[in-house]
């Protein structure tokens, strides 16, 4: 499976990471991507400029990136993933390999494999089982479809952790995001208890009873570490949410608990859009977040009166 040529569907955290982490592999001549911030106006001059620095071809269209790569890898929010594929679909070649590694439900997964499958070219999910940093391509991934075995071969050549799991499209996304539901439940359950224990001046308490609980588990660092990455990305985490959410449909349940985690994940981000959290350091304790948060609604509460 000689895949010379890798383009980037998405160019934000993930693709800038796998566009330039996969160049000089071993058989790899070279990596493109293609985004439509490459087209606005207002974000086309900058990310042209990175991905020239990064030794990335900037392609100007979808139909340009198909036309000139055998491996063709999506990387959009998980609201645009089928979306993005029926976009594909149009101008991919035959024997390209699709590589899906977005968070969406078997269901949608199953659909885009359908469209890219029908152009004669092969659609691979792929589970990717943690947060791209700090692992880079390195990220544990599990695959799935009928070429998964052979393209987990390739990427492991490629120092990739990429494990094929089943060659039906719709396990790995269905672990996936069982997991999401788990993880991301968690985030907003930290920040939730958090920020409530914060405003009544009991998380001294709080937090060493859930150390008494889960011991192996820093729950200071670990809450730092959840808010910092739903205000940082917690837009694309209620969008992963809404899909698991469709995932526990999908397999017949209401999905009481991860739409209600959707939710806390969009307000989070809400808060983060409206400048709550802004100057925050990089490095914030997660008192610092939840002071803000709380800051917040005293001063909704002010503007109300």
């Amino acid at each position: 499976m000689a895949r010379q040529h890798i383009g980037l569907i998405g160019y934000g955290e993930v693709g800038k990471t796998f566009s330039k982490g996969l160049q000089n592999k071993p058989g790899v001549a070279g990596t493109g991507a293609w985004d439509v911030k490459f087209a606005a106006e207002a974000t086309q001059a900058a990310e042209h400029a990175h991905a020239k620095g990064a030794g990335v071809v900037a392609h100007d269209s979808m139909r340009a990136l198909c036309a000139a790569n055998e491996l063709v890898i999506s990387a959009v929010t998980a609201s645009n993933t089928l979306a993005v594929a029926q976009e594909a679909a149009q101008h991919i070649r035959p024997d390209t390999i699709y590589l899906d590694l977005n968070s969406a439900s078997p269901g949608t997964k199953q659909r885009c494999a359908a469209l890219i499958d029908a152009r004669g070219a092969h659609y691979v999910e792929a589970g990717v089982m943690a947060s791209v940093p700090p692992y880079g391509i390195k990220v544990p991934m599990l695959l799935g479809g009928a070429k998964a075995p052979e393209l987990a071969a390739v990427l492991s050549g490629w120092g990739m952790d990429a494990k094929a799991i089943s060659e039906k499209v719709g396990v790995a996304s269905a672990i996936k995001m069982c997991r999401s539901v788990m993880i991301k439940g968690l985030e907003a359950l930290v920040i939730e208890s958090y920020t409530t224990a914060r405003a009544y001046g009991v998380e001294d308490h709080v937090l060493p009873t859930l150390a008494e609980t889960f011991p192996s588990i820093d729950w200071p660092k670990t809450g730092a570490y959840f808010f910092s990455r739903v205000v940082q990305h917690g837009q694309r985490r209620a969008e992963e949410m809404r899909e698991s959410a469709n995932t526990v449909r999908e397999a017949g349940f209401e999905p009481m608990m991860t739409t209600a985690t959707a939710d806390k994940q969009q307000w989070v981000t809400d808060q983060a859009r409206a400048g709550v959290f802004a100057g925050i350091a990089k490095d914030a304790r997660w008192q610092d977040y939840a002071d803000r948060l709380i800051a917040a609604r005293e001063a909704s509460k002010l503007s109300e009166t």
